[in-house]
């Protein structure tokens, strides 16, 4: 019968011949006291050393990778071996800063600050495009060769009027256009304006005509042929369905389109014309600020009519019309006068005069003075040159227009849209 194993002796034996080793035992569910292999003797000293990986956050990995790597110094060799005289040294040729050196700048520059990400600071990881000249020399020169000389100074008049049209509004606001003398360019203005304002805006803009003389504000925007074929619906029409107009679609039935400029018809006959009262208007415009942030008011010579005390009520700027005329200015210069004196001294002062030169006024009228004459009494006098696209009292469309009254519009849009912010 052979002699029971001893354990202890065997464990001896073992770790006499592998004094780097020891057994590790594996505690099983069965309690059993299986042997499972081997693993390096670890000292207590030594596994104080180990680091260990802690658990952190999402965000405390990110500050740690954004963070500049910290260098460990290195640990002198036991035996360090003795490297023989270095050659002659070349002149110092300065270092190209690398690319953790230069991390290491950015870090230091933001250190006073709190660390940029791509939330709060997006333009700091993205390189700012210069702008492309449009037009003109440079953007030949551009398309030809590529090459960007940037926009010239007209482009950026131009750029910074399409900014200052194209604002963002909060609310809506009006703009009534009026004058005390027929054929001087009102009508065509708030077409030309209004086109103007649908041609940046994001929104489309409305203009209502409140002339009660039988106005053609319409007919200026989209022509005599295709007004007389659409069913002519007017602001009478629209005041007796108004209860039951409650969504833009509604509205659309009563409205004419020339574009994205959206327009009320005036009443056409003379027998109802100039029966629209300040309270119908109020009701109309109260609707219309509903679904529009931008509605212009071509309204009639004078300003005395039924409805003006409610146009001039609720309306937050005015432009005068007047032609290029020693009696023009005069009218312009009276209308402003009247506004001033009856209440409406705000709107006079932050009046907008446009001044048409509609017929070629003769060279003896001395231009300069009469807009040094009105210049005085408003917040800003802009002059539209002549244009037969205008004189002519027919269809006002931008296309055919001269680039310089297409300006003269782009700036009068410009000015009623810093009337409202």
């Amino acid at each position: 019968m052979s002699k029971p194993v001893d354990t202890k002796t065997a464990n001896d034996a073992v770790d006499s011949e592998q004094p780097d080793l020891r057994r590790r035992r594996d505690r099983r569910g069965d309690d059993s006291d299986a042997w499972t292999g081997t693993m390096p003797i670890i000292s207590s000293s030594q596994a104080e050393q180990r680091p260990t990986a802690p658990s952190t956050s999402w965000a405390e990995a990110a500050a740690a990778a954004d963070a500049p790597a910290q260098t460990q110094p290195a640990k002198p060799s036991q035996n360090p071996v003795r490297k023989p005289p270095a050659p002659e040294a070349a002149p110092a040729v300065p270092a190209q800063p690398t690319r953790s050196t230069r991390s290491a700048s950015r870090t230091a520059a933001l250190a006073d600050g709190p660390l940029p990400d791509f939330i709060s600071s997006p333009g700091l990881f993205v390189r700012e495009q210069k702008p492309r000249p449009v037009g003109g020399f440079r953007g030949g020169l551009y398309k030809l060769t590529g090459l960007n000389l940037g926009p010239s100074a007209r482009q950026r008049e131009e750029d910074e009027l399409a900014r200052r049209i194209s604002r963002q509004l909060q609310g809506s606001y009006n703009t009534a256009v009026l004058s005390l003398k027929g054929g001087i360019g009102k009508t065509s203005t708030t077409v030309g304006v209004g086109l103007t304002l649908a041609e940046f805006r994001g929104d489309p803009p409305c203009a209502i005509d409140a002339n009660p003389d039988s106005g053609d504000l319409v007919e200026r925007a989209l022509g005599e042929g295709i007004y007389q074929q659409q069913s002519p619906r007017t602001i009478t029409d629209l005041l007796e369905n108004i209860e039951s107009v409650d969504s833009l679609t509604a509205l659309a039935r009563y409205m004419h389109h020339a574009g994205r400029l959206h327009l009320i018809a005036g009443e056409q006959d003379p027998e109802v014309s100039d029966s629209l009262t300040a309270e119908e208007y109020l009701r109309i415009r109260k609707l219309i600020s509903a679904y529009y942030s931008v509605a212009l008011i071509d309204c009639g010579t004078g300003v005395t009519h039924n409805a003006m005390s409610g146009i001039l009520q609720s309306a937050d700027n005015l432009i005068i019309a007047a032609g290029y005329a020693v009696s023009g200015a005069k009218r312009a210069r009276s209308t402003l006068h009247w506004l001033a004196s009856h209440g409406y001294e705000d709107l006079a002062r932050n009046a907008i005069v446009v001044i048409t030169d509609k017929d070629e006024v003769s060279t003896r009228v001395d231009k300069d003075a009469i807009e040094e004459h009105l210049s005085g009494i408003c917040r800003q006098l802009i002059a539209v040159p002549h244009d037969r696209g205008v004189a002519d009292g027919d269809l006002v469309t931008l296309d055919v227009l001269r680039p310089e009254t297409r300006r003269a519009y782009r700036e009068i849009a410009a000015a009623i849209v810093d009337g409202y912010v």
